[in-house]
C-alpha cells in the first residue's frame, strides 16, 4: 500500500499519533528500502485471561503485520513482577515469578487468536533486563529526574495526599522505556493511561543515540455498561476465551453507539464499508439488530469458529425472539435429601447452588428486579420456597440457564 494509504488505516480508532509527522517519514523509508518498521506493545501478564478490551492494542498489531511491518508481541514477564502503577493509588502487590511465568504462557495461547503467529515476534523483557548490573540501574535512573517521574498523574496526586510511593514503581517507566531501547522499537502502541510511559521510551533512545519511536495510543474499551472500562472486576467484560453463546449473546446486548464503537476498534470491516455502513444506520436502512449479529458473527468465528458463530446466533434469535430456552444448558443435581427443612428450598439460594448467582442476596435482588424466570414463567416472590423434587429450569437475566434437578 502507499504511505497514505496505510496512514489512514493505522489511524483509525487511534486517540493520538505522536508525532504522525514522524510515523510518515518512517512509512516512506520502509517503503523506500523495503525494510519494514518493528513495532512494539508490551502486555504485563497480571492475569491469565485477555477480554476485548486487551484485544484493542492486538487489532492495532494486526493492521502494522497485515501491511508487512514487524509486529514485537513483549510480555512483560520482568516488569510483571514490579507492577505497572499506572492509575493506582496505591502500591500495587507484586505478582511471584511462577505467577507471572504462568500467565504468560495463556497470553501466548490467546494472543495468536488475532496475531499471525508466523509472522509475530515473541519477546520477554526478562532477557535483556534480568541481566542488568546494579550499576546497570543506577545508570538507568540516571537518565530521568524526580521531578519528570511526579508529573505523572496518579505520582502527583499520590505525593500531594502524602500518599506512598516506593522507589520500585519510578523504575518501572524508565524500565518500559528500556524495553524500546533493547528492541530498538520504529513505533510502540499503548492505551492511553500509557502515555507517560510511552514517552518515556521516546526520551530514553534519544539518550542511546537511536531515532526515537514513535507513540500510537488507543482508548480504553469501555465496558458493557458503555460508561467504565472494560474490566473483570466490574463485570462488564466480554472474555475471548467465554463459550460462543456467551460472547454473541453479550455483544447483542451492548448500546447501538458502543456497538459502531466496537466495529472501529475490533472489528476487521474495511474503512470505506464501515463508513458506509455508519450512514445505513442513520438512515434506518440498516437496523441496529442486523449490526450487531454481523458483529458477533465476526467475534465468535475469530476466539471460536464460523460453525460456532453460526449455532451461537441461531441459538440466540431461537431463545430471545421465539422465547425458547437453549438447546444445552448447564445441569446441576441436588440431593433432597441434603435439604434442611420440610422438602423444600428458598429460591434465592437454589440459584446460588446453580451458579447463576454468587449469593443468596444477589438471589434475591435478581428476583426483585424480576430477573428471574422458573421453567419460563416469571417470579417476583424473593422468599419463595422450593419442593425439592423433580426438575426445574432456571433462568437468570436473558442468558443464564441451568436445568436443576432433585434426586
Amino acid at each position: 500500500m502507499t504511505v497514505t494509504e496505510q496512514l489512514e488505516i493505522l489511524r483509525r480508532g487511534a486517540v493520538e499519533v505522536l508525532l504522525e509527522k514522524e510515523l510518515q517519514e518512517k512509512l516512506e523509508q520502509s517503503v523506500r528500502t523495503g525494510v519494514p518498521l518493528r513495532i512494539k506493545a508490551g502486555f504485563d501478564p497480571t492475569a491469565p485471561d485477555l477480554h476485548l478490551g486487551h484485544t484493542v492494542l492486538l487489532q492495532k498489531l494486526r493492521q502494522f503485520q497485515l501491511l508487512g511491518h514487524e509486529i514485537c508481541f513483549l510480555i512483560g514477564d520482568f516488569t510483571g513482577m514490579i507492577g505497572d502503577p499506572t492509575g493506582k493509588s496505591e502500591t500495587r502487590k507484586a505478582l511471584t515469578r511462577e505467577d507471572v511465568s504462568r500467565n504468560a504462557e495463556t497470553y501466548k495461547e490467546q494472543v495468536f487468536k488475532v496475531l499471525d503467529p508466523e509472522k509475530t515476534r515473541v519477546v520477554f523483557n526478562s532477557e535483556w533486563l534480568s541481566p542488568l548490573s546494579a550499576t546497570d540501574l543506577i545508570g538507568l535512573a540516571a537518565k530521568y529526574t524526580v521531578a519528570r517521574m511526579l508529573e505523572r498523574d496518579d505520582f502527583s496526586k499520590r505525593f500531594a495526599n502524602q500518599l506512598p510511593i516506593s522507589i520500585h514503581e519510578f523504575l518501572y517507566p524508565l524500565i518500559q522505556g528500556y524495553d524500546s531501547v533493547a528492541l530498538k522499537a520504529d513505533v510502540e502502541l499503548g492505551g492511553t493511561d500509557q502515555k507517560f510511559n510511552l514517552l518515556v521510551g521516546r526520551e530514553l533512545q534519544r539518550e542511546w543515540g537511536q531515532t526515537p519511536q514513535t507513540v500510537i495510543t488507543m482508548p480504553l474499551l469501555e465496558g458493557l455498561d458503555g460508561v467504565n472500562k472494560m474490566s473483570k472486576s466490574l463485570g462488564n467484560y466480554i472474555g475471548i476465551n467465554e463459550p460462543a453463546d456467551d460472547i454473541f449473546g453479550k455483544v447483542m446486548s451492548v448500546s447501538d453507539p458502543l456497538m459502531v464503537r466496537y466495529y472501529e476498534l475490533l472489528s476487521d470491516t474495511p474503512l470505506a464499508e464501515l463508513n458506509k455502513l455508519k450512514k445505513e444506520l442513520e438512515d434506518g436502512s440498516v437496523h441496529p439488530m442486523e449490526a450487531k449479529k454481523a458483529l458477533g458473527r465476526e467475534l465468535v468465528t475469530r476466539y471460536h469458529s464460523a460453525a460456532d458463530a453460526a449455532r451461537a446466533e441461531e441459538n440466540f434469535v431461537s431463545r430471545f425472539r421465539d422465547n425458547q430456552m437453549p438447546d444445552a444448558m448447564p445441569e446441576v443435581r441436588i440431593s433432597a435429601a441434603a435439604e434442611p427443612g420440610a422438602g423444600t428450598t428458598l429460591l434465592c439460594k437454589l440459584l446460588a447452588s446453580a451458579s447463576l448467582v454468587k449469593s443468596n442476596g444477589e438471589g434475591r435482588r435478581a428476583i426483585q428486579q424480576g430477573g428471574v424466570k422458573i421453567n419460563g414463567e416469571r417470579v417476583s416472590d424473593e422468599g419463595l420456597e422450593i419442593a425439592c423434587t423433580g426438575e426445574y429450569i432456571l433462568q437468570v437475566g436473558k442468558r443464564r440457564f441451568a436445568k436443576v434437578v432433585f434426586e
